[in-house]
Order: C-alpha cells, then sequence, then structure tokens
C-alpha cells in the first residue's frame, strides 16, 4: 500500500483564550493535576495567523462539514460492514498508513456540533465558516438550530471525523467501556465546550459532570506526544490486555 502524508495542524495549531480573555467570559475551569514529564503546554498550543497553508486545511474542512455531509457518513460507515478486525489488528493496519493527519476522516483540530450555528471559539472561526452552505440555512443557523436546549451531547450530531468514528464504533459493538470512557473518546477534541465554554445550551447535567473526565484525558492525547518512538513490543503486552477487558475479539467496522 502506498504511504501517503497529510498535513496534521492539529497538535500546533490550537488557539486558545489567554487567561485574562477566560477571566473577561467569567470561565473558571478546574485545572488538572497531570502534568506529563517534559511537556509544556506552550510549546504545543501556538496559533499563528500567518500560516497560510494551515488556514487552507481548516477553511476546507469547515466548509465541507455540513449537517448533510455529517448524515451521509453516518448512513456510509454506520452500517459497520467494512471489515471485522480486532482493536489490534486495526492498529496494525494502521501503521500501514504514514498518518500526520487523518486520511479519509474529514476534520481535524476542534471538533464541534452541525445542526446549529458554529461558535466562534471554533479554529479559525468564522472565516473558515464562511463558505459553508450551512450559515445561511435558517434550519441549522440559529443558536439551537434543530436542537432544543439542554437536549444533552448525546443528541446531538458533531462534525465528522475519528473521534467521532471510534465512539459510534465502540457503541455498536457493545464494548465495556463505561460512559467516562466514551466521552473522553468522543469528545476530547471539542475544544469550543471543554476549554472554552461554548454550547452549554447543549448539554446536559450529565454533560457537565462528564467534562471534568474529559479535560483529564486530553492532558494525556495531548500533552504526552514525543518526537522519538515508544518500544511497541514492550508497549503490547500492557495495550493487549485492555483490549481483552474492555474490547476483546473481532469487532465490526
Amino acid at each position: 500500500m502506498e504511504k501517503v502524508h497529510i498535513l496534521d495542524p492539529s497538535v500546533v495549531y490550537r488557539p486558545d483564550l489567554s487567561d485574562e480573555e477566560k477571566k473577561k467570559l467569567g470561565l473558571h475551569l478546574e485545572e488538572t493535576t497531570f502534568k506529563p514529564i517534559n511537556q509544556k503546554e506552550e510549546s504545543f498550543r501556538i496559533f499563528s495567523e500567518e500560516n497560510e497553508l494551515v488556514k487552507k486545511t481548516y477553511k476546507l474542512m469547515h466548509t465541507n462539514q455540513t449537517f448533510d455531509f455529517v448524515e451521509k457518513k453516518h448512513a456510509k460507515y454506520r452500517q459497520f460492514n467494512k471489515a471485522e478486525m480486532t482493536i489490534m489488528e486495526a492498529l496494525e493496519f494502521m501503521n500501514t498508513l504514514i498518518d500526520e493527519s487523518d486520511p479519509d476522516w474529514c476534520v481535524v483540530g476542534d471538533t464541534f456540533p452541525v445542526g446549529c450555528a458554529f461558535d466562534p471559539s471554533i479554529v479559525y472561526s468564522p472565516e473558515s465558516f464562511s463558505d459553508n452552505p450551512d450559515i445561511n440555512d435558517p434550519r441549522y443557523n440559529t443558536k439551537l438550530g434543530i436542537y432544543e436546549e439542554n437536549c444533552g451531547l448525546d443528541n446531538i450530531f458533531m462534525s465528522w471525523g475519528h473521534d467521532e468514528y471510534m465512539y459510534h464504533v465502540l457503541l455498536h459493538n457493545n464494548c465495556k467501556i463505561p460512559d467516562e470512557g466514551l466521552n473522553m473518546i468522543r469528545f476530547h477534541s471539542f475544544y469550543p465546550w471543554h476549554t472554552c465554554g461554548a454550547y452549554e445550551y447543549l448539554c446536559s447535567n450529565k454533560d457537565k459532570e462528564m467534562m471534568k473526565w474529559v479535560r483529564e484525558f486530553n492532558q494525556f492525547d495531548l500533552y504526552s506526544k514525543v518526537d522519538k518512538l515508544p518500544d511497541i513490543d514492550k508497549l503490547r503486552p500492557y495495550y493487549q490486555s485492555l483490549i481483552d477487558k474492555y474490547c476483546p475479539g473481532k469487532l465490526q467496522w
């Protein structure tokens, strides 16, 4: 299989709010006590308006992430008739790609709801959504759009990408990961919500309780990334034991 190199802007180009901006917005989110060794937050979360390639990448993604597009991806990929593989087999298959981004996963960086107005805290928003037809569709361009207030994040459509797909794979295969873990998988890149405080009007009480777990996992997802490749053979037994516990056997993909 031919190896593919694709740009990944998601790690470096996160336009976080400054502490001062968070104070002005009344955001006082509790920080996790975990910080991976030798990983400084500022070394990952750098935002620049000067990188045109990154801006074009986000522009392309945000133009195409419409409610109709997401519905079609659900219809295509949630049939779970593409393959049957164990988690480890799926990981080994993915290793045939040089996956600097997310081939065929449609969105990197921030994830966000579709079917309602796009929040200004999304990366490069609102300019990056200027050609998305949903911004001119009265069904989707209001604060609530197709949803009801406090309907719960379980009931919304998120932008389609690897987070959303994996969440549905685990649900479909009745994996034993608890709700906290499933929310970590689905929402760890939902920065507008768990970092900027956006979309609270869609959240249920359960979602507010889950946020602390999502934010805790986010530290492991982002700040544990290093340039040096790990020893896969040494790690395999540990992760295989987790797979056997929570996602045993072959899964439908």
